[in-house]
């Protein structure tokens, strides 16, 4: 694992943080909605940010990667 960081926006997101990412764009149909189209990544404390589709698969493929990481004998993973 390079970086337990991902670029979203113009943020550096821990990936410890990440509960969980949308597969399905947003859509809710208001006129004034500012994330129309993009994925929501859900963060403790009821946060969340909202990632383009390239931001989204980078993210998940280092989740993936992060994940694989701590099941190879890292800390954590692998059994729930």
């Amino acid at each position: 694992m390079d970086s337990p960081l991902c670029l979203i926006d113009d943020k550096h997101l821990p990936l410890y943080r990440i509960l969980w990412v949308s597969d399905t764009p947003h859509f809710c149909g208001e006129e004034d909605c500012m994330c129309e189209g993009r994925y929501e990544v859900r963060l403790e404390a009821d946060d969340s940010l909202w990632a383009n589709r390239e931001e989204r698969d980078r993210l998940i493929d280092a989740l993936n990667r992060w994940y694989g990481d701590m099941d190879a004998g890292g800390m954590g993973g692998g059994e729930f």
